[in-house]
This record gives C-alpha cells, sequence and structure tokens, in this order.
C-alpha cells in the first residue's frame, strides 16, 4: 500500500502533544500533501474522537490486558473488560461490571505495556533462576516436588482465591531446599508445577500428573487460571501427552453436562465440572501460546476443540471470557509464529463463535467486550486464506448490527443498569467504534478492489435508510471515515465499474437534508469521496480540477442549494457508466416511498435535475420506468408525485418512443395503474401528440394470421396499444389530443375490429352489458368496439353515437357478416351530423391506397357514404374523388370494386340524376293520396332510398309533403306502418335543405306530442326495448330544434327506466318549449279518445302533469274556449268503461273547475 504521506515523529508523542494543546487524536490532522482534491476546511467535520488509520498503538489493541506473556497469561487478566467477581452468572456479573472496569482496566494496561517491553515469550522474573534449579533436580527429586505442590493445591485450594501467603510457601519451597524472595503471584504453584513437569522425560509421570491436574475443581475462576497455565507450560515440551490428556477430559468428563440446559428438568450439574469446558478453553489458548513454532501443525485442531467446546458449552460470562482469551492467545501464537503462506481451515467457525457472543452482548456499555471481539476478528481476517464473501457479510451484519443500535450517544450513561462504579462510557463508545473503523480498513486493504469497497458500503444501506437519526448519523460517519481512509491511503489496483456504487451514492444523496446538519455534511463529503476515487480510477485531471472548484460545497449559502445539486449532478452524469447511473435513479425512486416528507421532496428533485440534464440514454429508460412504476403507489406526498410525473413528462419529450413501448409493457391497460404515468406525457400539446401517434403506429402493427398463435393474441402489441387508448379516451389529459387525432384513430380502430376477426377473437363481443360494472377486463373485440363508441361520446360527437345506440347500429359491429352495415351506417351519421369529415375523408383515401386488404374495406364504405355529405365539394374536388374510385374499381376485394362503382354513380357525378330522382318522387307522393294506399311499406322504403340518394341535393318543398303524410300514418292501425313512417320522418326533416329548414321545424315541433305518447306504443315493432326507433325520431326532432337538455335526453330514452325517466323526458320536453303549453296541451287531449289503450294512458299522464306542474303557466296562456274544450274532453272519460280513465276524471275535474275560475279571457 503507498501512502501519500509517512508519519517523522513517534505516534506516542503526536498524540501526547495532541493532548496537551487540547486537540483530538486526529492522527491525520495534517493536510495530504499529494492529494489533488483538498478536504473543505469548513462544513465538513470529522469526528473528533475517531481515527480513520491504524496507529501503533491501535495496533497493540490485541495486546492490551490480553498478550498474556507466554508463561504467566491467566483468565482474569488475559481480557482487559471482563467485569470482575467472576463465577457469578452474567446478569449478577453486570451489577459489578463497572466497580470492577476500572481495576482490570489498570491491570490491562499494566501488562499490555510489559508485554510490549520484552520478548512475548519470556516469562515471570523469577521463572529464569527456578528453571535453572529444576534442572538440577533428580528424576525421583522432580517426582517428589510434584507430589508435594500437588497434595498442597488440594489441600489448599482456598488458596487460589487470594495471593498465596508467603510463610506457607516459603516452607513448602523449604522443603524442596527452594528459596525464592521474589513477590509471588497466585497461580505461582501451578506455574512451578507446569516448569517441573516441562522439565521431565518421563511421559507416564506426566500423563499421570495431568491426570490429576485436570480432576481439580474447575468452580472457580483462579482454578480455572492455574490449571491452563500449568497445561500450556507443559505443553510445550510434551504435545502430545498434553493433548491426549485434554481429549480424555473432554470425552469423559466433559459430556456429561454437554446437553444440561438451564430450562431443563435435570438437576444442576456438579459445580466441580460445571465449568471444565472453559477450563479446556483456556488451556487450548495456554497451548497455542506456549507452541512456538510447533503451533501450525497443532493450530487446525486446537481450533476446532475451541469451537466445539464453545458450542456445546452453557453459554455465560465465564465461557464467554475464557473463549475470548483462548482465541486472542491463540491469535498473538499465529501472528508471532505463522508463515504468510499457510492456510488455516479453522478460522471461519471461530469467527462464528466470537459474532455468537457479539449478538449476545447487551443493548448497553459497560465494558471492553465489543472492541476486544471487533479487534480479534480484525487478526483473525488478516490470516490466510482470505474470508469468504459470505463470512465477511456475516461479520459486517453482527459488527453493525451490534454497535449502531446502541442508543443515542447522549443517553448512553442513563441506559446503563444500576453499577457501583459507572465506567467512561464515552471512552468505551470512542474505542468501540475505532474497532469497526479498523475493521473496515483491514477488509478494504486486504482486496484493494472497488469491488471490495462497494461491498463493504452495501452492508450500510440499512442504516442509512433507517428512521433512527443516530443510526443514520453512526453510519455516514463510519463510511466518511473509511472513504476518506480509502481515498488517502488505498490505492484502488483493479479497475472495476461495480453498478452497485451507483445505488450507494444515491443512498448517500438521500441524506443531503437530513434533520441532523453533520449527518448531512458527511454525506456530501461521502459522495465526493466517491466522485474522487473515480476520477483517480479514469485518471482524467480536468475532472480533479472541476472537484475542486466545488470542495467547499458546504460553506456556500443556503440559497445557492439547488445550484449546488444541479452542479453535482452533472458531475455524476459523467464520471458514471450507464449501468451505475441507472443505479443512481433507482436508487432515488425508491427514495420517493419514504415517509420522510424532506427526503421525498429531495429524491423527486435530484431525479428531476437528472433527466432534464438529458444524462439518461435510451437503454436506461426501460429499466428506470419499470423501477417508477413499482414504487408509484407507495408514493405518498401530493408534490412529490407532481415532481416525478414532471421528470416523466421530460423524459418522455427525450425519448419518446422507448418510455410509450415500456409504458404499453409494465402492466394491461384495464389495470389502470399506468394511466398516471400516460398523464405526465400529455403534460404538453406536442408530446400527446406525439404519443397518441406512436400508439396509432403501435395499434397497426398486426402480424397475419399465420403467424399469431392462440397463446401469443393476449401479448400483440397491437392490443396493448388498443387497450391505452381505449383508456385514453377517458382521460381528461387526452381529450383534445383524442380530437385532433380523431380520423386516425377512428379508421385505425375500425381496422383493428376488422382484424380481430380476422384472428377470430371474438368471444364475449356479445356478451356486454352496460349497465353491469363487474370490474372484469373486456375481451378485444368488446375494447375495440367500445373504444370506438367512446371516441364519438368523449369527443362531444354524441349525436353519431346516439344515432347509431338507438338504430342498434352498435351491434352491426359484433359480427363479421354484418360488420359492413355497420361501417356504412356510422359513416352515414358522421355525414349527416358533419363529423370530422374532412379529416376522416383524407385518411380514408391514405387506407384506400393501402396493401391491406382490410384498410382497403373500411375506406371505400366511408368514401362512399360521404359521397352524400354536403361538405364533401369543400374538401376534395369531384375530379380527385373520380380518381380514386377509379382507382378501387382495380383493387382484388370485391367489395371494393362494387362500392367504387357505386360512388361513380353517385348523384354527386352525374347532376342530372337529381332532376330525375326528384321527379319521381313527385310521383311517388300520389301514392298516400288514396282512400287506401297500396303497398305504404314499400312505397316507404323507396322513399327512403330516393332520399339518401339525393343526399345533400335535397328534395325542397317535397319535403313539407312528404312529412305531412308521414305524420298522418303515425296513428296507422297497422304497427309496422306507424314504424316505417316515423322513423322515415326523422330523415325528411332534414331532407329540405336550408331553404326549408325552419317550415321543418314547425313540422316537427307538431310531432313532438304524438312521437312522445308513441313512447309508450304497445307493439314491439315500433318500441323495441330497449332501442326505439321513436325514440330516434324523437331524439332528431330535439336535435333539430336545438333543445338545451338534448344530450340528457339522448341519455334518458337510451338508458332510463321506469317512471323516473318518463318524468325526466317529460321535463326536458316541457322546459324546452316555454310558451307553447296551449299547442301541447290541445293534441294532447285528441288522444283521450284514442283506441289504443297505451297511447291513451300516456295522453291522461301528459294532460295530468301539465295541470299539476304547470298550473299557473296554463292559466296565463289558455283561454276560457280552451278550457272548455279541455272540460268537454273530460267529460267523455267520465262514462268510459276503462276504471283508469274515470279515476282520471275524478282526480283533474277539480282542477279543471279551478283553470276555469283563473281563465278570464
Amino acid at each position: 500500500m503507498v501512502r501519500r504521506r509517512v508519519p517523522t515523529e513517534p505516534w506516542d508523542q503526536r498524540l501526547e502533544d495532541s493532548r496537551k494543546e487540547g486537540r483530538p487524536e486526529n492522527l491525520l490532522s495534517r493536510e495530504v500533501t499529494l492529494s489533488m482534491v483538498a478536504i473543505p476546511s469548513e462544513g465538513f467535520s470529522c469526528p473528533h474522537w475517531r481515527s480513520n488509520c491504524l496507529s501503533p498503538e491501535g495496533e497493540q489493541k490485541l495486546d492490551i490486558g490480553c498478550a498474556c506473556r507466554a508463561k504467566g497469561g491467566t483468565e482474569g487478566a488475559v481480557v482487559s473488560c471482563l467485569p470482575g467477581a467472576e463465577g457469578r452468572l452474567h446478569a449478577h456479573l453486570t451489577e459489578t461490571s463497572g466497580r470492577a472496569l476500572s481495576l482490570e482496566s489498570d491491570k490491562a494496561e499494566h501488562l499490555g505495556r510489559a508485554s510490549t517491553s520484552k520478548p512475548p515469550n519470556d516469562g515471570p522474573l523469577w521463572e529464569e533462576a527456578l528453571v535453572g534449579k529444576i534442572r538440577t533436580m533428580s528424576a525421583l527429586q522432580k517426582s517428589q516436588a510434584l507430589e508435594a505442590i500437588q497434595r498442597h493445591i488440594r489441600e489448599h485450594t482456598q488458596l487460589i482465591r487470594k495471593e498465596v501467603p508467603n510463610a506457607g510457601l516459603q516452607e513448602l519451597l523449604a522443603a524442596l531446599n527452594l528459596e525464592l524472595k521474589q513477590p509471588l503471584e497466585k497461580t505461582f504453584l501451578f506455574h512451578f508445577y507446569g516448569l517441573i513437569l516441562r522439565e521431565c522425560a518421563c511421559a507416564d509421570l506426566v500423563r499421570r500428573h495431568l491426570a490429576g491436574l485436570l480432576e481439580l475443581s474447575h468452580q472457580s475462576s483462579g482454578q480455572r487460571e492455574g490449571i491452563a497455565v500449568a497445561v500450556g507450560i507443559v505443553s510445550s515440551t510434551h504435545m502430545q501427552e498434553v493433548w491426549a490428556a485434554l481429549e480424555h477430559v473432554g470425552r469423559t468428563r466433559f459430556l456429561r453436562t454437554v446437553f444440561t440446559s438451564s430450562d431443563s428438568q435435570q438437576p444442576e450439574p456438579d459445580t466441580h465440572w460445571r465449568w471444565a469446558g472453559s477450563t479446556s478453553l483456556l488451556c487450548y489458548g495456554q497451548m497455542a501460546a506456549h507452541a512456538g513454532a510447533q503451533i501450525l501443525p497443532w493450530v487446525d485442531n486446537i481450533v476446532s476443540r475451541m469451537v466445539y467446546y464453545f458450542s456445546c458449552s452453557r453459554y455465560d460470562n465465564i465461557l464467554k471470557t475464557s473463549f475470548l482469551s483462548a482465541t486472542i492467545m491463540l491469535l498473538k501464537a499465529l501472528r508471532q509464529n505463522s508463515t504468510p503462506s499457510y492456510k488455516f481451515s479453522q478460522i471461519p467457525e471461530l469467527i462464528q463463535c466470537l459474532l455468537r457472543i457479539l449478538q449476545k452482548e447487551p443493548n448497553f456499555l459497560a465494558t471492553l467486550f465489543r472492541e476486544k471481539i471487533i479487534l480479534v476478528i480484525v487478526g483473525l481476517s488478516n490470516l490466510r486464506p482470505s474470508l469468504k464473501p459470505m463470512v465477511k457479510s456475516q461479520i459486517l451484519h453482527t459488527c453493525l448490527q451490534s454497535l449502531y443500535t446502541l442508543p443515542p450517544t447522549e443517553t448512553l450513561r442513563s441506559s446503563l443498569p444500576p453499577l457501583d462504579v459507572a465506567p467512561d462510557v464515552t471512552a468505551l463508545y470512542r474505542k468501540s467504534m475505532q474497532a469497526l473503523d479498523l475493521l473496515l480498513q483491514s477488509l478494504i486493504s486486504k482486496n484493494k478492489s472497488v469491488d471490495e469497497l462497494c461491498f463493504i458500503l452495501q452492508h450500510m444501506e440499512p442504516w442509512l435508510k433507517s428512521d433512527s437519526s443516530h443510526e443514520r448519523q453512526r453510519a455516514v460517519q463510519t463510511i466518511f471515515l473509511f472513504l476518506k481512509y480509502v481515498v488517502d491511503y488505498v490505492g484502488l489496483t483493479e479497475e472495476a465499474t461495480p453498478s452497485m456504487l451507483g445505488h450507494q451514492i444515491g443512498l448517500l444523496m438521500l441524506l443531503w437534508r437530513d434533520k441532523e446538519p453533520v449527518t448531512q455534511s458527511h454525506a456530501h463529503q461521502c459522495v465526493y469521496f466517491l466522485l474522487q476515487l473515480l476520477t483517480q480510477q479514469k485518471g482524467s485531471t480536468s475532472k480533479f480540477v472541476y472537484l475542486n472548484k466545488m470542495k467547499n460545497f458546504e460553506a456556500n449559502a443556503r440559497r445557492e442549494t439547488e445550484m449546488k445539486f444541479y452542479d453535482l449532478v452533472k458531475v455524476l452524469d459523467g464520471n458514471l457508466t450507464m449501468a451505475q447511473h441507472t443505479q443512481l435513479v433507482l436508487t432515488l425512486l425508491r427514495g420517493l416511498c419514504s415517509h420522510n416528507h424532506l427526503r421525498c421532496d429531495l429524491a423527486s428533485q435530484l431525479l428531476l435535475m437528472i433527466v432534464e440534464d438529458h444524462s439518461i440514454k435510451a437503454e436506461q429508460v426501460a429499466e428506470i420506468l419499470q423501477g417508477l412504476f413499482q414504487e408509484l403507489p407507495s408514493i405518498i406526498f401530493k408534490n412529490t408525485l407532481q415532481t416525478v410525473m414532471q421528470a416523466v413528462s421530460v423524459l418522455g419529450t427525450q425519448h419518446a418512443q422507448e418510455t410509450v413501448e415500456v409504458i404499453l409493457s409494465l402492466c394491461h391497460p384495464s389495470e389502470r395503474q399506468v394511466i398516471p404515468l400516460w398523464k405526465a406525457l400529455a403534460s404538453n400539446t406536442q408530446l400527446a401528440r406525439k404519443v397518441l401517434t406512436l400508439l396509432y403506429m403501435k395499434l397497426r402493427l398486426r402480424p397475419p394470421k399465420e403467424l399469431v398463435r392462440f397463446t401469443q393474441q393476449a401479448e400483440l402489441i397491437s392490443l396493448l396499444a388498443l387497450g391505452t387508448i381505449y383508456e385514453l379516451l377517458y382521460t381528461q389529459e387526452y381529450k383534445a389530443t383524442v380530437r385532433w387525432a380523431f380520423a386516425g384513430v377512428l379508421v385505425g380502430l375500425l381496422t383493428q375490429l376488422h382484424y380481430l376477426f380476422e384472428l377470430d377473437v371474438v368471444d364475449g363481443i356479445s356478451d356486454y352489458q352496460e349497465d353491469v360494472l363487474d370490474g372484469k377486463p373486456l375481451s378485444p373485440c368488446r375494447t375495440c368496439l367500445e373504444a370506438l363508441k367512446g371516441l364519438f361520446w368523449t369527443t362531444n360527437y354524441w349525436e353519431v353515437f346516439a344515432y347509431l345506440k338507438l338504430l342498434r347500429g352498435w351491434e352491426l359491429f359484433e359480427h363479421m357478416e354484418t360488420y359492413t352495415e355497420g361501417v356504412t351506417l356510422l359513416a352515414r351519421a358522421m355525414a349527416h351530423y358533419d363529423c370530422e369529415v374532412k379529416a376522416v375523408l383524407g385518411q380514408a383515401v391514405i387506407s384506400l391506397k393501402s396493401s391491406e386488404e382490410r384498410d382497403n374495406i373500411v375506406a371505400i364504405l366511408i368514401i362512399a357514404e360521404f359521397l352524400n355529405s354536403h361538405e364533401l365539394t369543400q374538401y376534395m374536388s369531384r375530379r380527385t374523388v373520380d380518381n380514386f374510385l377509379s382507382l378501387g374499381l382495380n383493387n382484388p376485394n370485391q367489395l371494393v370494386r362494387a362500392m367504387s362503382l357505386k360512388g361513380l354513380s353517385s348523384a354527386l357525378r352525374h347532376p342530372e340524376k337529381v332532376m330525375l330522382l326528384r321527379n319521381r318522387l313527385a310521383g311517388l307522393l300520389d301514392g298516400f293520396v288514396g282512400p287506401e294506399p297500396k303497398d305504404v311499406m314499400g312505397l316507404m322504403e323507396i322513399l327512403g332510398d330516393i332520399l339518401h340518394c339525393l343526399g345533400t341535393q335535397g328534395v325542397g318543398a317535397t319535403s313539407l309533403r312528404i312529412a305531412q303524410h308521414l305524420l298522418q300514418l303515425f296513428d296507422n292501425e297497422q304497427a309496422d306502418v306507424r314504424g316505417g313512417a316515423i322513423l322515415l320522418y326523422g330523415d325528411v326533416l332534414y331532407s329540405g335543405g336550408k331553404k326549408y329548414q325552419q317550415a321543418l321545424k314547425n313540422h316537427a315541433f307538431q310531432a313532438l306530442v304524438p312521437l312522445l305518447f308513441h313512447l309508450a306504443d304497445s307493439c314491439p315493432n315500433v318500441v323495441m326495448i330497449p332501442l326505439l326507433k321513436t325514440k330516434l325520431t324523437f331524439l332528431r326532432c330535439a336535435i333539430l330544434l336545438k333543445w338545451e337538455f338534448r344530450k340528457e335526453l339522448f341519455g334518458k330514452l337510451a338508458w332510463g327506466r321506469g317512471l323516473s325517466a318518463e318524468n325526466d323526458v317529460f321535463i326536458y320536453t316541457v322546459e324546452s318549449n316555454l310558451g307553447n303549453y296551449h299547442q301541447f296541451l290541445m293534441q294532447a287531449l285528441t288522444y283521450l279518445s284514442s283506441p289504443d289503450r297505451n297511447l291513451k294512458q300516456a295522453a291522461m299522464k301528459f294532460i295530468g302533469g301539465m295541470l299539476q306542474d304547470y298550473f299557473p303557466d296554463l292559466c296565463i296562456c289558455l283561454r276560457k274556449a280552451d278550457v272548455r274544450t279541455l272540460r268537454k274532453h273530460l267529460e267523455i272519460l267520465k262514462q268510459d268503461p276503462d276504471s283508469m280513465s274515470r279515476r282520471f276524471y275524478s282526480s283533474f275535474l277539480e282542477d279543471i273547475w279551478e283553470l276555469s275560475q283563473y281563465v278570464t279571457h
């Protein structure tokens, strides 16, 4: 690793100087001279309590309190963070951990300093002299000494818990001709015992004494520590014997307590052996510490036994302490004696045990266990082979979980349980977090790659998104120190561009408006550090300079925030790969769903800035829109949604085709979740028109039936476009655009329906019920037909819709056999009401030139009917019409040729036919004059055909004569004659031309009451439920007379049911003809004597309604003669055999009398 700056003064001296000056212990406070991007001096603050590199003092963390001298380490002194009063359960230990902390720490620091001042394998000061005397002893003397010490240990085990009394010990030593004047440690006898056994050459003697030693009680901490010290010393020369003795104890003694749990019904295990597993752990640790150069052949076996004893023993504070002590001793031995090429096989299992301890730590800080465990893991992770990603992931997850979930720093002290002496929680927290920093630095130093960097940052994600402010702050501070270390001290060797880096940049950007200023500041710096790493990899000097200009990001005024965001977005766009950029955008999209309003607002604004910067490539559109579609339902803030939709609009403007294609593929249009996206694309007129044009083009992507399998029909792009067009018809934002694209959409829908007939996709087209809202998606054919109907309804061409609705013309589109009749009728209605004739004609001409047969059929049917439009000649000359019709004569389709020929023979091309037809019409009218006209139905059919052929030419004054004759037939006894006359009457009203329009309006007014009453005609040929020819003629009269509520009238005529609908039609009729009540009433009176009971009842309802609801108006408009006429007709009902007529007379007789009193003229 190449460092940018090498310290030239001792670490300890620099630390001491910092403390004296009151400065934080930041070993990297001086400016990195070779860095091309200086760290901002304002706004960006490095935590005073954490350093971003490992100092020599930090490198000795593992030795502090646990770097046991090879022949003198004990369980109590091995780990500086352990609370005292060992032998109690963890719950009781917590009460005294505060008091023991300072004592144990002092001792640990003393031992740590001792360990750094001499070789690691040096024993106590008295050991050298003692070993010399032991070596002069004979075998018999050694055996006697061992027996004496063994006996003394057994008789005086209580002395292990305190300092060994010098008087008794001197007496023992005197018996052995030994004299020591040095202060002795409390494990001296075990130490002495181990030294003698180590120097013994007799293996049997060693085995026997080892067995006796391990048979001692394991209850007290001193006893366990002493046994472990002795075993460790002996193992340096008798490794096989020691191993065999421990194996024997494990098989015969330890297994007795393995399956006894604290909540079982079995009695507590013998306290003599209860902590035998902890003793064994210490023994293996001491064996590793004394193994020296022979540690490597034994290390995997030792580690496997440590893992076994930890996993199978009852978990408590003693086991935790013993395992950590043993692991530290093992790690120290490996650091001193391993070779770089050696590969250890059991390290992941050992780390798993440490992580288990870390997971069980309470959620408060009273000890340094967290720091020690993390530092041990750091040491183990540096051994070969390198840890697998899964193991590293578990390490990071557990360590972050243990530290970040601690209470906030300001409440750490208050979260402690009651303690005799409260520890310095600030110092504990600082050291624990420094250990975490060291762990991250160790991992990246082991694998200096961008992939490893992203792997580490990936584990920070849950904490960056945490709802707890202190957890976010801790995570972003950790990342800040980690990235600063990487930038300053680690040269990333591998050139890689992991896409997840964009995701991690996005997570940090979402913290730019965190409620904690420190979190905001570090989040900004982290993004700059990542940018710096990217530019370092690319080697772009110009980008370094640009970053330098932006280094004082936080120092700028807050009013420039948005501009700063924009500048940084531009830098990101220029440095990220496409995959990274996509991940950045997707991360911002996920940020839109936060319950934090500031974060959502920031995410939406950043997203809009990125899109407006034109940095989104066409290849990214699909993934981005798919991500947005997933998050869309979870956006809860309205202004955030508005900003996002604005971004979608900009994206659609830049990549219209890709955007439309992706949105089409997101879900079936009938599910409507994509409607907000379509609405966003209608934010400006040009984009909306482009969208509808693209949908029309997709609608025309129709593969032949031979190439379409049944399973693929639902996936056809044309069907998705069809469903989308259907939904957009009823979307307010697209109303004007649909009107603009009316002709193209109409022809597209007509040809699409023909295409669906070709595919034989007709299921469900005739089963549709308008008044049933079951929420089921429509079939393709039904969707197409409903879209065709909706096109006219939503564009306010409702008259065309009503014309077909009341003639059951829409039903013609439900079958291929009647499809052409439906198109013809639709084109006739459009020509009659001048519905986009020019635009549709132009589109039809284009379709006539198409190579698709269905296009030719639709086009010629429309053109043939439009020949009768009075507006046609304004849009196209006769010569042009002739050319197109002649083109149709050569079409391979028979229908196209026939319709082209019919068009060429129309009255428009042959004006002389107009006079001939008019003369013929005049002759036919004589057929109505006779007392008994012959074949009236045939006569009316011929009249209808002539009227249609004359079209715009009209019949002039003859229309009035025809209308009069037809009006007389309204009351004909034959139902089919009445129905035919009423239907033809509607056509005649529009055949007189402008000159006779007013006269025809007057005639239509006289037909209103008869038509209204005929709505109740009992004959099914006249009144067809739910559609009625009489309703159509009645509506056409209302349209001709320009009633105010004619659209509402159509709604009641088409879908109204019962008395409510009848009443509404009555009101629309009367209210639309103010001042004409007299005429209405006089007309209605004539039907009181009608032989048709339904007409008679309709007349009574009408007269009764007038008398009840419009009595004051009748008093004004009627004369006395009118009242006498009214009374005369009512008197006839008095003797009527029908009971309803008599009740009507009784009910309204008083009203007639009252009316006569008010009418004075």
